[in-house]
């Protein structure tokens, strides 16, 4: 990251496509996440409820308590070390540190709240449901902007962060 801080990054071709190529491994994680999560449930809280807490009449098992450990065991790393990725990328990226700041914390929490809504709507309350897809959707919407907004600075890089912060004037 020195490259970033110094500002050599604008001459570094190298480096520049190291960063659009894991932005690219992104970009499927991401489409990735949302093809997963509508195989298995939609956008009504209907079908969440039924996904963690099962529906005899569709022949739909609950959840195990294994199984929704499994999985948070293996996303909330790999969320937290994509989330420190993406979110340190931004801090280079040409818009106000404002927005950085807010984008930076609503991934990390709806990336949190999208785990932990699954949790709840299967061992708490079925109404639980309505959270873990705004969650999902926040979580997507946060990481589209942030792959968005990474790879147009990396492609087009202006300013140092560091050297040069940017006061709100226009690029």
């Amino acid at each position: 990251m020195r490259f970033v801080i110094t500002g050599e990054w604008k001459t570094n071709s190298l480096l520049r496509l190291v960063i659009v190529l894991f932005l690219g491994f992104a970009a499927f994680l991401w489409l990735t996440n949302a093809l997963l999560y509508f195989a298995k449930m939609g956008l009504t809280p209907e079908s969440v409820a039924q996904y963690y807490r099962g529906n005899e009449e569709r022949y739909l098992r609950p959840r195990s308590y294994i199984v929704l450990l499994e999985i948070s065991h293996f996303h909330l790393f790999a969320m937290s070390i994509l989330l420190l990725t993406l979110g340190h990328l931004v801090l280079f990226a040409p818009i106000r540190p404002q927005w950085k700041a807010c984008l930076i914390v609503v991934s990390f929490c709806s990336a949190f709240s999208d785990e932990a809504m699954g949790w709840l709507t299967r061992y708490v309350h079925a109404g639980f449901a309505l959270g873990k897809i705004m969650s999902f959707l926040l979580l997507q919407i946060s990481l589209a902007a942030m792959i968005g907004i990474i790879f147009y600075g990396t492609i087009k890089p202006r300013r140092n962060a560091y050297s040069d912060p940017w006061k709100g004037e226009k690029p």
